[in-house]
């Protein structure tokens, strides 16, 4: 009895004039609708962005238990829901970029997606956008309870905040998201860049308040050199004049453009482990 054998002969070698097929390029849009789902798909991704919600409503809480009939305005409820947002935006950037490289998952991604500086634009784009769809659910919650503020007390709700205040709360926070996904593109780690982000916001931050308080000749330069003072400015509402303007875009070159575009030059050569 003959046998047959268990192998089975190659595939007859391509024509040498036969061209390979190439594969189309991965759209950009395509690229956005990734990012945007790898924002939620982690557990840690989805309870940041749902914390956004829940701590607005702790904040809108605590405004109208503990706070006097006095307080109960939409200046009270949003500066209490602003409070959280400028801790929880920045985290969430930072972890849009460092977890490529915390979770491995760059090996995938850039793989994918020979060409980084589209897959971070991408998650800048998001982060940006989320950021500020954020914070306009965040002051509807604030408005929504100083309604109920309102009506539990019996006084007559008082919308203290202006179209360009509310704007620049939103721009304000904008730009602290802005500082924390400079630093995670600069950094590439979680815990290193959330740290760096402690350290500028609060004790850089309290560090320069200081020196401006007790040294004259930083109180003046202070506006020129220190982005968080700046930065700061737009929670109490937007700049008025040509001065203050040009104060805030000196600042943001030096402390937000300039890193940014060492970290993506980096993060263009860095060899993905």
């Amino acid at each position: 009895m003959s046998t047959m054998p268990l192998t089975q002969a190659p595939a007859p070698a391509p024509a040498s004039g036969t061209a390979r097929a190439v594969p189309a390029r991965i759209p950009f849009r395509r690229i956005l609708w990734v990012e945007l789902t790898k924002m939620f798909n982690t557990r840690s991704g989805s309870w940041l962005t749902a914390s956004i919600g829940i701590t607005a409503v702790l904040a809108t809480g605590a405004v109208i238990a503990f706070a006097p009939d006095s307080a109960l305005t939409y200046d009270s409820f949003g500066a209490a829901v602003g409070a959280p947002m400028a801790i929880i935006l920045p985290v969430i950037a930072i972890l849009s970029v460092t977890s490529e490289w915390s979770q491995r998952s760059g090996l995938t991604t850039f793989a994918l997606v020979p060409k980084r500086g589209a897959v971070i634009w991408a998650k800048l784009l998001i982060s940006v956008a989320l950021g500020a769809l954020s914070m306009v659910v965040a002051m509807g919650i604030g408005a929504v309870g100083n309604l109920a503020g309102a009506a539990l007390t019996g006084v007559d709700p008082v919308w203290n905040i202006t179209w360009n205040q509310a704007t620049s709360l939103v721009v304000a926070n904008v730009l602290g998201l802005l500082v924390g996904f400079m630093l995670g593109v600069l950094i590439r780690s979680s815990a290193a860049a959330i740290v760096g982000y402690f350290v500028y916001g609060f004790v850089l931050g309290g560090l320069t308040a200081v020196l401006a308080a007790s040294q004259e000749w930083f109180r003046d330069l202070q506006p020129w050199i220190d982005f968080n003072y700046t930065q700061g400015l737009l929670f109490e509402g937007w700049p008025v004049g040509g001065e203050a303007w040009a104060q805030l875009g000196v600042t943001a070159v030096g402390w937000l453009v300039l890193p940014l575009v060492v970290g993506l030059m980096l993060v263009r050569r860095s060899e993905v482990k």
